[in-house]
């Protein structure tokens, strides 16, 4: 794809009702609270957003994969694939998110946080512990795609 298409693709992940809006709250939110306060309260709005869509038992990394896109589809907020990146790290590719398009490609320093709350809860519910961590790694303003990294 080519700048064009993807800037239109890009701009369809955020329906209009909502990206003015969205953009003054995150003008607001900037005006008043650090990048490390943002992340924290995305952070926690992601956690709660977790508690609000559990996801089932998963016997595999194939299963617990189609479990989070079958929480995200229905919300339109992109999908997800899981791959092994070593023995003590889960790689996890959030496609097409709608955080840039919404907010604002600049707030990318504190809105995958949301994200990283998300999976995180996802991954305590499954049993994982507190030890291994989400984080992220990168994130692409132009398609909306975020990796992050679950381990120590």
């Amino acid at each position: 794809m080519q700048g064009a298409e993807l800037e239109y693709l890009h701009g369809r992940l955020c329906t209009p009702q909502w990206r003015d809006f969205l953009r003054a709250q995150a003008e607001e939110f900037r005006a008043h609270l650090s990048t490390d306060e943002l992340r924290g309260l995305m952070h926690r709005i992601g956690a709660r957003f977790a508690a609000l869509y559990p996801l089932p038992a998963c016997g595999s990394i194939a299963e617990l994969r189609d479990a989070m896109n079958a929480a995200w589809k229905p919300l339109d907020w992109g999908l997800v694939e899981l791959a092994d990146q070593d023995d003590a790290a889960l790689l996890i590719e959030h496609l097409c998110s709608p955080l840039s398009a919404a907010f604002g490609p600049g707030e990318l320093d504190w809105t995958p946080a949301f994200l990283e709350g998300v999976y995180q809860g996802w991954m305590s519910a499954a049993g994982a512990g507190d030890t291994l961590q989400v984080r992220l790694q990168h994130a692409d303003p132009t398609t909306g795609s975020l990796r992050f990294v679950f381990s120590k």
